[in-house]
């Protein structure tokens, strides 16, 4: 079944993630507390409105961007996700050593 709280929640967290942002700095751009944006990027909660015009502002994308969860992606879109992740853990050899695992059992 679709959890379009956790989808969401975790496109933000990854977005977020992607410009460089911490929790606690994006939190404050869009005014929240630390706190109510974790609900909102662990799926444990839901944004007003309001909040989600500050998020895609805030992150400077379109909204169709933020709603779009695959499916219809092509291989270049996918590997660019894949590149733009591995950018983001390159610093975490215990992931890094787990993606290696995975990936020599596609191979």
């Amino acid at each position: 079944m679709l959890d379009i709280k956790k989808l969401l929640g975790a496109k933000i967290s990854r977005l977020r993630k992607e410009k460089g942002i911490s929790q606690m700095q994006f939190a404050e751009m869009v005014g929240l507390s630390t706190n109510a944006l974790s609900v909102i990027e662990t799926g444990n909660g839901f944004l007003t409105a309001e909040t989600l015009e500050k998020i895609i502002k805030t992150l400077e994308i379109e909204p169709d961007e933020l709603f779009c969860f695959g499916g219809l992606k092509s291989n270049e879109n996918i590997l660019k996700n894949i590149l733009k992740n591995l950018d983001i853990i390159k610093n975490n050899r215990n992931k890094l050593t787990t993606i290696d695992e995975i990936l020599k059992t596609l191979i």
